[in-house]
């Protein structure tokens, strides 16, 4: 019997062995199209070409909702924003929701978890919580600085973005520990979250504005060939579709901006993705003079991209590609390399790739589809179909309606609100990467197909009311715990400047919009 037990606890410590660690390391705000477009060449990034000559690069790539803490959730939870309802940036996943990582540690891995989480309630700012009421009260606020560039430091200066250089700096020394520590047997899970290359908080606006400024140093810009920045093409402003055009208002783009201005604009963006290449870097190189990397699926993505003065906007916030699509490579052991997929993949994905790649079966319910079959050495497939669309949405600020996205094939297509109040609008991606021609109104037959289609995803006339409601609601929960210092605070929030001039205008025209009757039909 002793024997028999001893050979199954050694069974045990092999099949524990031959699990792999995982390290995945996610960005914020880094357009996927950087780590296959040609336009990458505009900047060197050599550790996301090590990684893509190492293992698989997934060209299709989207985020489920292009904002951070709902992005995030959908990451960490393996489910679509609407089962979720993070609609915000204030309300995500609850504390006690199960990750796939929580998974990993309960089937006896060692978990770790470093540097920007950021996808539970409660985490942001009060601007997140009260101002996407703005859209539907028919106020307008200036909810972002004007996008500038500041240059900082010298030649020598390597480190601008401290704060995810000592997570960098934790990570990589968490995995010299864990490589010297006594229990090799014993698989690991390391997260870290990255705040590059998201823009900087513009601290001239005050505490409570967003991130306008793009940072860097003399040193990262070296590594951006300015002469290969594109200058993206605009459509005029009376032409834009009017989500969009309230999105370039509300995230002050609409004045005029010199091309001059725009380059510079691009190039310190790119300047900041070469800084978070050179952190995903130190975790490789850590990895590897452990003797670690061998074993370990490292997984390198982003929560959503930035437009970089695309579509004359910055930010993110929206499902054009440079906001919507993501980066997404992966590489390990029994995995293929030098890999390139153009399937539609998601974030969600991510959660049951995770956990079959250490043997642990998927609980139901998640929106996403291993990966592993498509990118595994053995060429297993899986027995569950993968879907040929990928779903993303968007319940935010800078934004006039719930937004929603379906990318299949050679279409994206976008629709918002009840589908009726605001027109959708389509794209065909193979003749159109700038997305600068809507053809919704020249392929019907298309827009009735996607438009079922993605109805039979999500209801999301119903998910869009759902939202409407919980952004009133909230509202007064917030007006009310103001009390008497209401005024004063509504005052002091980004107004724009036409509606600065007249408060009491403006507190009559939300109480007109609190006692709307329509807004619950």
């Amino acid at each position: 019997m002793y024997e028999v037990l001893a050979l199954l606890l050694c069974q045990g410590c092999v099949a524990a062995a031959s699990r792999p660690n995982v390290v995945m390391l996610m960005a914020d705000a880094f357009d996927g199209r950087l780590t296959f477009d040609p336009g990458s060449r505009a900047v060197r990034l050599p550790f996301v070409t090590y990684l893509r000559g190492l293992g698989s690069t997934f060209t299709g790539a989207y985020t489920n909702s292009p904002i951070c803490c709902p992005s995030r959730a959908a990451l960490w939870s393996g489910r679509f924003v609407h089962l979720t309802q993070s609609w915000n940036n204030y309300k995500c996943l609850d504390a006690n929701a199960t990750t796939w990582m929580d998974a990993l540690e309960k089937s006896g891995y060692q978990t770790e978890r470093m540097g920007k989480l950021d996808f539970t309630s409660g985490s942001h700012s009060v601007s997140n919580r009260v101002e996407a009421w703005t859209r539907d009260s028919g106020l307008l606020l200036s909810q972002e600085g004007r996008p500038v560039t500041q240059l900082v430091g010298d030649a020598s200066t390597v480190r601008v973005m401290t704060k995810d250089w000592e997570a960098t700096d934790r990570a990589a020394w968490w995995i010299q520990r864990r490589a010297a520590s006594s229990s090799p047997s014993r698989p690991f899970a390391l997260y870290l979250g990255l705040n590059l290359p998201h823009t900087y908080r513009t601290d001239s606006l005050g505490p409570t504005a967003g991130g306008s400024t793009f940072r860097t140093s003399p040193y990262w810009l070296k590594k951006v060939a300015s002469a290969l920045i594109s200058i993206p093409k605009w459509l005029p402003v009376s032409s834009m579709h009017p989500v969009d055009s309230y999105s370039t208002f509300t995230k002050n783009c609409s004045g005029d901006f010199t091309q001059g201005e725009i380059r510079n604009i691009r190039a310190f963006y790119y300047a900041m993705c070469a800084e978070a290449d050179a952190m995903l870097g130190q975790v490789i190189s850590a990895l590897r003079t452990t003797g670690l990397l061998n074993n370990t699926v490292v997984i390198f993505t982003a929560d959503h991209g930035d437009l970089a003065m695309e579509h004359r906007q910055y930010y993110k916030m929206s499902m054009f590609e440079g906001s919507s699509h993501v980066p997404l490579l992966i590489t390990g052991p029994r995995l293929a390399s030098g890999l390139q997929l153009d399937q539609p993949v998601s974030l969600v994905d991510l959660y049951p790739t995770v956990l079959e790649l250490a043997g642990i079966p998927a609980p139901g319910g998640l929106s996403g589809h291993s990966l592993l079959p498509l990118i595994s050495r053995s060429g297993a497939r899986s027995q569950k179909l993968r879907p040929d669309w990928v779903l993303s949405e968007y319940h935010g600020c800078n934004a006039n309606a719930s937004t929603y996205m379906l990318r299949t094939g050679r279409w994206k297509y976008i629709a918002y609100a009840d589908g009726l109040s605001i027109p959708p609008q389509l794209f065909d991606l193979t003749v159109d990467k700038e997305e600068l021609h809507d053809v919704v109104r020249k392929f019907p037959g298309v827009r009735a197909d996607l438009d079922e289609r993605l109805r039979s995803i999500v209801d999301y006339p119903s998910v869009s009311k759902a939202v409407r409601l919980y952004n009133k609601q909230q509202f007064v929960v917030w007006r009310q715990s103001l009390g008497r210092n209401y005024s004063q605070v509504i005052a002091a929030l980004r107004w724009h400047v036409d509606w600065q001039k007249d408060v009491t205008s403006n507190e009559r025209a939300i109480d007109d919009w609190l006692n709307s009757p329509q807004y619950f039909n």
